[in-house]
């Protein structure tokens, strides 16, 4: 019995996620009006609903756990709170980066309630402690002006703060990436500074773009850079590069610094290959891993034979085995998703990943001050650019970086770092129809300001 409502399950949920990815895509229409778009988002909670409780429904039904059904009462609760909130606090707030969030963060505790119960319970409370800090966060980005004269106090604790990690921190598969904090947790402070190294590079070139500007920033951003490549977190160092990168050639319109970059960075990865071993490591699983499956290539044979056999379908909850992957909970999450929910739903998170950068792009393309344009931009690319690096990775399109799946992957500094960053992005999309309002852009019937922003944007 049980394996007919896993082989059931795992349908539906596909075709739930489906409709649920569609509904993302119709919401960037434009020339709809507010009720339609109402309905939309509203269509969207209740597939998230139907997927959360599909999920759990085969996992019970696998394990005959009760404490499976608490958990699951217990996760029903934080997306309440998290959706109910939103709408009364921030009625302006992003309803769909609102829903997206909350979706990912779904799939998220089922496959990690799948992998092991023990880390699903460890994210479902930092989950909880997110919740509370992220509700304070829009408001903030709102009233504090002083967030631009800040400029030095950013690059200093994001230095210091990731040099701690490279003297005090713990190695770990060949970098060193936490530090432990009375022996009880470890946080990944670089989670949080790339948040802060946004917030820098927005702060030097919103006004200023001149040469000496530029350089000056250039070299604090190296410091960030080469602090995490002395640390081996190589993966780190290229989302803090990659966004830089973006972030410079929006704000100066400059070709020649995105291709001077592009050398830089290519130049760097053949001396990063040369120095270190782990490097060297990685890139050899990429290049021929049948060839040492044994060794070095066989976390990425498994992600690759677990996606293989998932198929279009997938196996179902259970029915798979990813737990052959090493630290599949983590870097490899995606792997096994593709095996137990199959490629259909795989490829549909892929999209719910993009209409959230797409809507981060929108919001950063309608931003009229320079310095919260930068700062949405240079946010998104993170989020971006951290989802390429993951699902490139796990699927040999690029040498396996070590990074995890934003609101997926287990993980407590990356889980709020990345709803820390929702929240910002909030924060921004209600700040931005605050200036609509002053400069005397009032809804009209059946029209919202959404609506403009949609036909802005396509």
């Amino acid at each position: 019995m049980a394996n007919v409502i896993v082989e059931v399950s795992k349908f539906l949920m596909m075709i739930l996620f489906a409709l649920y990815t569609f509904e993302c895509f119709a919401a960037f229409r434009g020339r709809i009006s507010v009720k339609k778009r109402e309905r939309i988002f509203k269509r969207q909670i209740f597939f998230m609903y139907l997927i959360h409780l599909d999920g759990y429904l085969c996992i019970y039904a696998a394990t005959d756990e009760i404490q499976v059904v608490l958990l699951y009462f217990l996760q029903m609760i934080l997306i309440t709170v998290l959706l109910g909130n939103y709408q009364l606090l921030y009625p302006n707030a992003s309803r769909l980066v609102t829903n997206n969030m909350c979706m990912l963060l779904i799939i998220g505790f089922i496959i990690l309630t799948r992998l092991s119960y023990d880390k699903v319970i460890r994210q479902y409370i930092i989950a909880v402690a997110s919740t509370i800090i992220i509700f304070i966060i829009p408001v903030l980005i709102r009233k504090l002006k002083v967030l631009r004269k800040l400029t030095w106090l950013y690059a200093a604790v994001g230095i210091i703060g990731l040099a701690a990690v490279t003297i005090f921190g713990a190695t770990s598969y060949g970098a060193k990436l936490s530090v432990s904090i009375g022996g009880f947790f470890s946080i990944q402070p670089s989670e949080f500074i790339k948040i802060i190294f946004v917030f820098f590079v927005a702060c030097m070139l919103h006004q200023n773009t001149e040469f000496k500007q530029v350089c000056i920033t250039t070299v604090v951003a190296a410091l960030h850079v080469l602090v995490l490549v002395a640390s081996k977190d190589l993966g780190g160092a290229l989302i803090f590069f990659i966004t830089y990168l973006v972030m410079l050639y929006v704000a100066t319109r400059k070709l020649f610094y995105f291709a001077g970059g592009i050398l830089t960075g290519c130049i760097a990865a053949v001396l990063a290959y040369e120095l270190f071993s782990h490097v060297r490591v990685r890139v050899l699983a990429w290049s021929d891993p049948l060839s040492v499956i044994d060794n070095e290539g066989y976390q990425i044979c498994q992600s690759l034979f677990a996606i293989g056999t998932g198929g279009w379908f997938g196996t179902g909850l259970y029915q798979g085995s990813p737990n052959k992957i090493p630290v599949v909970e983590q870097d490899f999450v995606f792997s096994a998703i593709s095996e137990e929910m199959g490629g259909i739903f795989a490829l549909c998170l892929i999209m719910v990943c993009v209409s959230c950068f797409l809507m981060f792009l929108n919001i950063a393309m309608q931003m009229k001050d320079q310095f919260y344009k930068l700062v949405a931009l240079g946010l998104g690319t993170v989020y971006a650019f951290q989802v390429f690096l993951t699902i490139g990775g796990v699927t040999k399109f690029i040498p396996s970086t070590g990074v995890t799946l934003p609101l997926v992957s287990y993980g407590g500094s990356s889980l709020l770092s990345t709803m820390i960053l929702f929240a910002i992005i909030q924060g921004l999309y209600i700040l931005r129809q605050d200036q609509g309002e002053t400069n005397g852009k009032q809804n009209t019937a059946g029209r919202t300001r959404f609506d403009e922003e949609i036909e802005d944007f396509s």
